[in-house]
């Protein structure tokens, strides 16, 4: 079963269209948690910055206790802690105590001298050439601990693996190698720099640097993927992250991400940053290489383009937790998924949610002659789930990626009746559609031409009845 906790949403929204957008999301992540068996996930989004207008949780913090996941619950956010680190850059560099251009080894000692040649903006944006997590990267298999400051210089007094300023190459060492300079230039431990510099002035009340959070903050128990064993296990990501916490310790929620991500935009009124400073970290550096997607990174963001919507933001990935926000710049708008469990389809999730949010601004608010026709029907086949917008009704596939991919529309010619007004060759074009009612007056049934559909308890009976041992 799908637990789902919705807090707060009571918010003035300057676009019609967000609205119903916001109302469909949760349906249709209720309905991805259910056919994947993921144990929990959280969506938060926020319009204008600092308006939360959408914040629900499914499923479970701790599956075996059957704890109900609720958006308080802290997670391991992985690699959004580049984000911030950039942004403590940034910090640093606004107040002209580094530039983006210097040697790393102006800062840091004993490190290879190829490594002392790269520069600060080469490490932010994975152009170093340096190695990705090191000749021993057990930490991210729960084989060995978190390399502390020793073990991590002692892998930087190797030579990068490729040239520098060649390609893009993610380096999770070269993100160790920034909480270095970060601490060499302010004298302080870079969690207890960042959190005064960067946390706490943009309003982060559920966001800490590295594990342990201490009480009375509750973090989400992760779990592994279903194979090899068949099942999901436990695995607790309580574990600090040292010297790596500048790349991967960070441990939020998804309203914090998206709250914070809201203010690395531009336009953002309230920010930690400048506005010079927002705009060379969005900006893309490197195109991602070898790569089927076409995604951009800058000085700590990634940016890319779904939908047609340009977007900004950054991932994760930890043991037992997946994540991923993006700033949606054109529509004021920034969202973050967060999932406890290592397969979390966070990437695939986030997709679907900008196109859910596209398809609603393209076609607009649903008018009243259409808007009661919402609702998700059931058959053999599984559901779909009729989605007003505009003067017309879409029909979605919940269980796909973008739910409104080659999706057909309905055109009403009465309460109860309409016809298939555009669909693929395959699908019902120009065929009949209509709901039937029961004795109370409400709807029993809907029929896309000859083919009945009905509630997921009447289907479900039914196929017990069929098909039932």
């Amino acid at each position: 079963m799908v637990r789902a906790e919705a807090l707060g949403v009571a918010h003035r929204l300057t676009n019609s269209w967000l609205e119903p957008a916001l109302g469909y999301i949760p349906q249709w992540l209720e309905y991805r948690m259910r056919g994947s068996d993921q144990p929990g996930c959280v969506i938060a989004v926020v319009h204008n910055g600092t308006d939360v207008v959408l914040e629900q949780a499914f499923g479970f913090a701790d599956v075996a206790r059957r704890v109900p996941l609720t958006p308080r619950h802290r997670f391991r956010v992985a690699s959004h802690s580049k984000s911030f680190t950039a942004a403590g850059i940034m910090k640093l560099r606004e107040q002209r105590k580094l530039g983006l251009d210097d040697r790393v080894g102006q800062y840091v000692r004993d490190l290879h001298p190829a490594i002392a040649e790269a520069t600060v903006a080469q490490l932010l944006s994975h152009g170093a050439g340096i190695i990705r997590d090191g000749t021993d990267s057990g930490q991210w298999m729960d084989r060995r601990p978190f390399l502390d400051a020793a073990e991590l210089r002692a892998d930087l007094a190797a030579a990068p693996v490729i040239e520098a300023n060649t390609r893009f190459k993610y380096s999770n060492h070269g993100y160790g190698l920034l909480g270095f300079v970060i601490e060499a230039v302010t004298q302080t431990p870079y969690p207890s720099w960042i959190r005064h510099a960067i946390i706490e002035p943009a309003g982060l009340e559920e966001t800490a640097p590295d594990m342990p959070v201490g009480a009375p903050a509750s973090v989400a128990s992760g779990y592994s993927g279903k194979l090899p064993l068949g099942r999901r296990v436990l695995i607790p990501g309580d574990n600090p992250t040292n010297a790596l916490a500048p790349a991967t310790g960070f441990v939020s929620t998804a309203r914090d991400l998206a709250r914070f991500f809201a203010q690395l935009d531009p336009t953002a009124k309230e920010s930690v940053l400048s506005v010079a400073s927002r705009r060379e970290m969005v900006r893309g550096l490197w195109r991602f290489p070898h790569s089927s997607i076409e995604r951009y990174y800058g000085l700590g963001i990634g940016s890319g383009t779904t939908a047609e919507w340009g977007w900004f933001g950054h991932g994760g990935a930890f043991q037992g937790f997946a994540s991923r926000t993006v700033v949606l710049p054109d529509h004021a708008l920034a969202a973050s998924l967060v999932i406890n469990a290592i397969d979390g389809p966070a990437d695939r999730w986030m997709d679907g949610i900008i196109h859910i949010l596209a398809s609603f601004a393209k076609h607009g608010a649903p008018t009243s002659k259409v808007r009661g026709w919402s609702g998700r029907w059931w058959s053999l086949w599984g559901a779909v789930d009729l989605v007003p917008m505009g003067g017309k009704i879409i029909v979605a596939n919940p269980a796909l990626d973008n739910p409104f991919m080659d999706a057909s529309e309905i055109s009403l010619s009465g309460e109860d009746d309409g016809r298939f007004s555009l669909a693929t060759g395959l699908a019902y074009h120009g065929e009949s559609v209509r709901r039937i009612r029961g004795k109370g007056g409400g709807v029993d049934e809907v029929w896309f031409g000859g083919n009945r559909l009905v509630s997921e308890a009447r289907a479900a009976a039914e196929l017990e009845e069929r098909y039932g041992e």
